[in-house]
């Protein structure tokens, strides 16, 4: 009961966020780019996380533990702050895009992004369904079994692999250009949870030095 508590107040967070950081420096409700963007979003995190809360309804819970309090690590707590703000840096500046009309981005280029989004958003369902100790805080916990099958065997972090996915296709789908500068940002900040966040791992989690050896990429193939 409390974590479906806890779904429902950051579903409705989530509208909230979006509302106001989108249609707020976009001075309009009539930004079709945006509703479709939060259409979007809304059903690709929505309907796994449903179909979580019926068959799997702990990992739901370890999915919802999320936020800088959550952290345990100090370095991960300014991470994730620094990564919420720069989410709302890149909204902000879509918007702002959008309503100065400083790119210009074809519908094409607009429904490719929502793609993108999708497609980020649902790579990362599959990574919780592959290995049911995913969470969006960094821990280890009692018992964790190490994840190499499935995505797990192409790269060392698929969810974050499916998170950046998702924010190149982000600013796109909110009809900018300049919102991927924005996005890029965000890179560096990844990276460095990453690099933490196997710190970590390595000291933790049995198994995963000799994985980091077999699988020797953490977010695309043949690059990183």
């Amino acid at each position: 009961m409390k974590t479906a508590v806890q779904f429902v107040a950051s579903s409705l967070f989530g509208l909230l966020f979006f509302g106001i950081g989108l249609f707020g420096p976009a001075g309009t409700f009539h930004y079709w780019q945006a509703w479709v963007f939060i259409a979007v979003f809304i059903a690709c995190a929505t309907i796994p996380s449903l179909f979580l809360a019926a068959k799997y309804p702990e990992v739901l819970r370890r999915r919802m533990n999320a936020g800088p309090m959550a952290e345990t690590r100090p370095l991960q707590r300014i991470i994730i702050t620094a990564t919420v703000l720069l989410v709302l840096a890149v909204m902000v500046v879509s918007a702002l895009d959008h309503r100065f009309g400083w790119s210009t981005v074809p519908p094409i280029l607009v429904w490719v992004g929502n793609a993108l989004v999708a497609v980020g958003l649902l790579a990362t369902q599959v990574v919780i369904m592959q290995n049911n100790y995913a969470s969006a805080n960094i821990t280890v916990e009692a018992g964790q079994k190490l994840a190499t099958t499935g995505l797990y065997g192409i790269v060392r972090h698929p969810m974050y692999s499916g998170v950046v996915i998702m924010m190149v296709g982000t600013p796109l789908a909110l009809d900018s250009l300049w919102g991927l500068a924005a996005t890029a940002l965000s890179v560096p900040v990844l990276a460095v949870r990453i690099l933490d966040e196997e710190k970590m791992l390595t000291e933790e989690l049995a198994g995963y030095a000799e994985y980091s050896h077999d699988v020797p990429y953490r977010l695309v193939p043949h690059v990183w």
